[in-house]
């Protein structure tokens, strides 16, 4: 068998086998054209038997995600695929490990992350479950009860508001763990894409003029109570201009039933609305590996404080086993001897650990953390301090 970088040559075979694991294409939807393969920001890498057939596939994606206040380099995978008849054998093996590591070596990407159609194919790689992309459905008479946001004018977003959109995007983002920074090949890259994907921006400012939020949404079809309104993004750095757009939501109540809100975790939103509703018609659940531990650790900006040690165990890449030494402020992370103190995580622990999604405790009851508790609490004051969130599905 032979693992390489695909190619345009390939294609009616990767197309065959993206058919048989995901469907047939939708209609409308354009087939890969050869000449603009591989789409910029993707490499996918496939396995072939002695006969070149392709039996698996995984793509690797450029992208950053936001962990602990910086930028970090990220392998997003997408488009992973084994032949009915070739299931069973580890084919993603060798797969995982040739894109992960590709994708540091080329890109420096520390971390991996993805949405699963099955979490258990994946944990055997290291990677965890850190937050779910969901869609909420809330009914559009209950967003006119909010109450109205003071001190707040609202008007459309054209392409020169593209920046102050940006702005409110990455300080939302970059207060939490795992969103990505919309940045690279994988994201329009004028202002007037932006616009034109969305029946409408809606922009909060204040008596200034200066953008405090914004809400992206989609009218879609009809204009009863079956109808619906998307919300790609809803974010606002102050609670009255939250209101003010939740409330242009509600305005549709006379034409729509629901806003759907595209969203994850505990969405400020839901804190400003009178009822408890928040119904989640939909997810997606989202993954993360953290592939190299002292690219992924240094560099951050943590708590101040004694650093700690941890040891990781079981990695099936082979990549991240070994004892590390963790330091706070802009942190650092080095590799070191091993320790009779050091706790020692699963790789799916770590991830865990690493998006602050799961306490030392609940991590320990898992099984994913073992040893000595000596660091436990300080692990969790380092790591444990921002939410996690995605808003982007691929």
């Amino acid at each position: 068998m032979e693992t390489r970088l695909l190619t345009a040559d390939d294609l009616p075979q990767t197309s065959a086998l993206g058919a048989e694991a995901f469907g047939d294409r939708p209609a409308g939807v354009p087939a890969p054209d050869p000449a603009t393969y591989p789409l910029p920001g993707r490499r996918s890498w496939g396995t072939f038997d002695d006969d070149g057939v392709l039996l698996a596939k995984v793509m690797g994606r450029e992208y950053h995600s936001w962990f602990h206040g910086v930028e970090v380099a990220t392998n997003g995978i997408a488009g992973v695929a084994v032949r009915a008849e070739a299931r069973g054998r580890g084919l993603l093996d060798d797969l995982f490990r040739v894109v992960l590591d590709d994708g540091l070596r080329e890109r420096g990407e520390v971390v991996s992350t993805l949405f699963p159609t099955a979490p258990g194919i994946y944990r055997r790689f290291g990677y965890e479950l850190i937050t779910s992309y969901d869609a909420v459905e809330v009914a559009t008479t209950a967003l006119t009860t909010v109450r109205p946001g003071e001190g707040v004018t609202l008007r459309r977003a054209a392409a020169e508001d593209f920046d102050a959109v940006r702005r409110v995007y990455d300080a939302w983002a970059g207060a939490h763990n795992g969103p990505l920074t919309r940045r690279g090949p994988s994201f329009v890259s004028t202002a007037q894409e932006f616009v034109d994907a969305f029946t409408g921006v809606t922009l909060a400012c204040d008596a200034d003029g200066t953008v405090l939020g914004y809400c992206s949404w989609t009218r879609g079809e009809g204009y009863d109570e079956k109808a619906t309104v998307e919300v790609a993004d809803l974010l606002a750095s102050t609670p009255d201009a939250l209101r003010a757009l939740l409330r242009v939501l509600g305005s549709f109540a006379t034409v729509t039933g629901h806003v759907r809100f595209l969203t994850s975790g505990l969405d400020a939103a839901r804190l400003l609305l009178p009822s408890h509703a928040w119904p989640v018609t939909g997810g997606h659940a989202y993954m993360l590996r953290v592939h190299d531990v002292v690219g992924a650790c240094t560099g951050l900006a943590l708590p101040d404080g004694e650093p700690v040690r941890f040891s990781v165990a079981g990695d099936l890449l082979e990549r991240m086993d070994g004892t590390y030494e963790l330091t706070g402020g802009a942190s650092t992370c080095r590799r070191t001897d091993p320790s009779s103190e050091a706790p020692v995580f699963a790789p799916r622990g770590l991830a865990l650990a690493y998006a602050g999604a799961a306490s030392c405790a609940t991590i320990r009851t898992a099984g994913l953390l073992t040893g000595p508790a000596t660091y436990d609490a300080r692990i969790d004051a380092l790591l444990g301090s921002r939410e996690q969130h995605v808003r982007d599905y691929f």
